[in-house]
């Protein structure tokens, strides 16, 4: 039976170099796949962009309240990039395609957000997959990462809007709990809001 997976970390623990490789070993078998990824993640345009430099265009960038576009028989596996960006109608929909139609579908994102929030579609995957499996990274002090930190100019940031890409201004790192709290506590002492960083 088909199955709907969902493979979460924190940031750079390689998902998007994970799936792609992923793509690369199912068709080396033949297997024709659909790589999706939500419209949502701007970074990269139409292209899955692992922080290695592997990067490869998608074939189908999802829009909210639109369908994926298969059927039984179109492709054996749907691979989806930065699944935390899905609404909670998309991830149903991947679990509708995986059940009805047959299709291994294997989801990789984020499970919170830089201010330990969850995400709608990683909430909802979490929720209804067949299969969870956790991408491990490490945290600065050796610890296993779990949580997010947003940075500008070097600085941890815990307000603003939930999704920013890290597009060269705001810069993320992978960090344990307690990184995390020592980190948010050192910025209730001295408050850092995203507009008074982007003044400096």
């Amino acid at each position: 039976m088909a199955k709907l997976h969902f493979r979460y970390a924190a940031m750079n623990a390689g998902k998007s170099t994970a799936l792609l490789q992923v793509a690369h070993n199912y068709e080396s078998l033949g297997e024709k796949i659909l790589l999706v990824k939500p419209a949502l993640d701007l970074k990269g345009d139409d292209r899955i962009v692992s922080r290695l430099g592997v990067e490869r265009a998608v074939d189908f960038l999802w829009q909210d309240a639109v369908p994926l576009p298969v059927a039984s028989g179109d492709v054996s596996v749907i691979l989806v990039d930065e699944a935390q960006f899905l609404t909670e109608d998309q991830a149903n929909q991947l679990l509708d395609v995986a059940t009805n139609e047959g299709i291994t579908v294997i989801a990789y994102g984020l499970r919170t957000d830089f201010r330990g929030d969850s995400f709608a579609g990683a909430a909802r995957l979490l929720s209804i997959a067949h299969e969870i499996e956790e991408i491990r990274t490490l945290c600065r002090c050796g610890s296993k990462a779990t949580m997010n930190l947003r940075k500008i100019h070097g600085n941890a940031i815990f307000d603003g809007a939930q999704v920013a890409i890290d597009d060269g201004s705001v810069e993320y790192e992978s960090v344990c709990a307690a990184c995390h709290r020592r980190e948010r506590l050192a910025a209730r002492d001295y408050p850092r809001s995203f507009e008074a960083t982007q003044k400096n």
